[in-house]
């Protein structure tokens, strides 16, 4: 399947609104601040040590139950993901009920139930109340955890982390964390496939019976319900549930934070972009005097689109599609900042350079009024908006309960939020986000990277995807003396059939499905193509027991179109020349001396590739081809707007004594679609009109 094509899969949201005759050239007057008044619950105590709060609130026929067992965080060790696999394995029935009998029941129900391992939510009508806490109640002291279920998400899981791999996110986060805590600190530990390996059955089993237990436990009810009523109904389904001996786990401690700023690099072949971190450790509670103003500082700073992180690197500069930040806090005092993006390759030195500035900003200047003013609108709106979800309720009543908080905390929640001044903001900017012992972890291609970054001026220490200290990689090596681009053309040519083979091919047909992360479908494309350059590619998916065509591109040689969700588009004549000046079926065969430029020898997941320019009919991409075998690895194309696209393409199989990628990876605009080839035919004939 030809480069040319980028599938471009778009969600067309369709929204309905009314406007009301306004003159939107006044700005509405703000009213006062609302006075949040919640209400105190009713507490009573179960004799094997629950601790059950009820608010009762008869607005709506509705109930939300929510549990809480309160226990410090637990370091897995050398068995990291036991607690991943039990938490996958909860809520999937009970010892007397069956998954799918147990799942069909709350769907009917109308019903919501969610059971983790310290945390478990359910809600539903008030008529169908009992029945609810009762499922609930079931699954938590009952749960049916059983071999099969087991061996499911632990395999899985193991193909999620494989999934990862190439991902700059899942690899920013997983080394950020090991560095900033360290790997064998409860919030730094990670999951791999060796710690997944050896976990057995018994160790979720035992796990479970260690530090599942009610001693320690809250439930939390809010809705339309009768104190007496409940407070019956839940002693009855709840009591059964037996104690336990306590377990105390080491309380974390925080990490110190590096002594001088540095870059902390993992290089990622196959990145077409980089993430970036800047990160340090801090010691902030929800008790503390400085809590309101952390959250409005780092609102400021990078909470959204009015922060000045995504002000400076995406409307001013145009670096990424978005920039923020996040302050944590925890009720131990051990927590992280960290600010940060996913740009361009090329930018990333210029992008960690204006991160650092915005940081620099915020603790040196004080905040312009209007734009504190605005955070705190936004920040009293959301807190607003979040009092509407019966869940939001049962957690602020657990904060205040495990998190040492005064009874009012919450009712003079926006009060605090209003009292923050530009003073504070940058007391609280200095204290909280470093300078001078900060981390910034970035994940991107080194060969791309690493030169300006250098330029930056902090020391760079490299490090593998799994948080090891590694020497500096070897980005580019030496290109063979002679070597040009179309001698490594020429060998990819030779390594797929040669020549005259190549030229012998007049259609070529592929059947591929396809694998597009969180779409509720999986869709099969086809693709035909014939000589000279005429082209076809569809995909389909099997919706509500009819097959459907979610896109279709065609071009006949002298017109075309694309068609998307039933709405059929004609190619401009600008799109009929690039597709006019398509040569061949196999491109490669075509190229010239003054059209490509040997640039490097590089690596890519550990295997030498040649990294060719390519400049042809005004648009630039790179090919990276193996060393070795002299297959075509990957393709990176950029647009106008600068957004790189890459192509990755893999197991290669013989078809007709031509070899073919069977798998093929793009990714476009942050959209990773895998295509996995099922059948090429080639020569296979076809019809002018399977074109147009």
């Amino acid at each position: 399947m030809k480069n040319r094509i980028i599938l471009l899969i778009t969600t067309m949201l369709i929204s309905f609104s009314v406007s009301a005759q306004l003159d939107r050239s006044i700005q509405p007057v703000g009213g006062p601040t609302p006075k949040i008044k919640l209400d105190k619950p009713k507490e009573f105590k179960l004799k094997n040590g629950i601790k059950v709060l009820v608010v009762e609130n008869h607005k709506l026929p509705r109930v939300s139950y929510s549990l809480r067992i309160d226990g410090t965080p637990i370091l897995e060790g050398e068995k990291a993901g036991v607690l991943s696999i039990l938490g996958e394995m909860l809520g999937n029935g009970t010892t007397s009920i069956e998954k799918d009998v147990f799942n069909e029941e709350i769907d009917y129900l109308g019903a919501n139930v969610s059971i983790g391992f310290r945390s478990s939510f359910a809600s539903s009508l008030t008529k169908h109340n009992d029945r609810i806490l009762e499922l609930m109640a079931d699954a938590i002291i009952n749960p049916l955890l059983t071999v099969e279920e087991f061996d499911k998400t632990k395999e899985q899981l193991i193909e999620s982390l494989k999934a990862d791999e190439k991902s700059i996110d899942a690899i920013g986060s997983r080394v950020g964390n090991a560095l900033s805590y360290g790997k064998n600190h409860v919030y730094g530990e990670f999951i791999t496939e060796e710690t997944l390996n050896k976990i057995s059955y018994e160790d979720v089993i035992d796990f479970h019976k260690k530090y599942t237990y009610p001693n320690s436990a809250y439930i939390v009810v809010i809705g339309d319900v009768n104190y007496k009523e409940v407070k019956k109904s839940i002693t009855e389904k709840f009591s059964v549930w037996k104690k336990a001996k306590k377990v105390e786990n080491d309380v974390p401690v925080l990490t110190p934070n590096v002594e001088l700023t540095e870059v902390n690099f993992i290089d990622l072949p196959s990145a077409t972009q980089s993430s970036i971190g800047v990160t340090n450790n801090v010691e902030l509670k929800m008790n503390d005097e400085d809590y309101f103003t952390a959250l409005i500082t780092n609102n400021i700073l990078g909470g959204g689109g009015e922060g000045y992180l995504f002000k400076n690197l995406r409307e001013d500069k145009g670096y990424t599609y978005g920039a923020y930040s996040s302050l944590g806090s925890s009720r131990y005092g051990v927590a992280r900042f960290s600010a940060g993006a996913k740009v361009r390759n090329m930018v990333t030195d210029s992008a960690v350079t204006e991160i650092v500035n915005e940081i620099v900003r915020i603790r040196t200047e004080l905040v312009d009024a209007e734009l504190l003013k605005n955070a705190k609108a936004k920040y009293v709106g959301n807190f607003i908006m979040r009092l509407e979800r019966p869940q939001t309720i049962a957690n602020y009543a657990l904060n205040i309960k495990l998190n040492d908080l005064p009874e009012d905390f919450y009712e003079t929640y926006l009060e605090k939020i209003n009292a923050v001044t530009a003073e504070d903001v940058k007391r609280v900017a200095n204290k909280y986000f470093k300078i001078a012992n900060t981390r910034i972890i970035v994940v991107g291609k080194g060969s791309d990277v690493v030169e300006n970054l250098e330029k930056v001026g902090f020391p760079i220490n490299y490090f593998d995807k799994y948080a090891n200290a590694v020497a500096k990689p070897v980005f580019n090596k030496a290109i063979p003396e002679g070597m040009t681009a179309l001698d490594v053309v020429d060998n990819y040519i030779k390594a797929i059939g040669g020549k005259d083979m190549l030229l012998n091919v007049n259609t070529l047909v592929s059947n591929m499905d396809v694998t597009i992360p969180g779409a509720p479908f999986k869709p099969m494309a086809i693709s035909k193509q014939m000589m000279p350059n005429k082209i076809s590619f569809e995909m389909k998916a099997n919706m509500g027991g009819q097959t459907m065509s979610l896109m279709k591109r065609n071009f006949s040689g002298e017109k075309g179109y694309m068609e998307q969700q039933g709405q059929k588009m004609l190619m401009s004549e600008e799109e009929i020349m690039e597709a006019k000046n398509v040569e061949g079926i196999f491109e490669e065969l075509y190229y010239s001396d003054d059209q490509t430029e040997l640039l490097s020898i590089n690596s890519i997941d550990g295997e030498d590739v040649y990294k060719i320019k390519v400049v042809k009919n005004e648009k630039t991409s790179y090919r990276y081809y193996a060393v070795e075998s002299g297959y075509l690895i990957s393709i990176e194309e950029e647009d106008e707007n600068k957004n790189i696209s890459s192509t990755k393409y893999g197991d290669y199989r013989s078809v007709n004594g031509i070899m073919r990628p069977y798998f093929m990876q793009v990714n476009a605009g942050g959209q990773n679609l895998e295509f996995n080839t099922t059948e090429v035919m080639v020569n296979t004939e076809l019809k002018d009109s399977d074109f147009y």
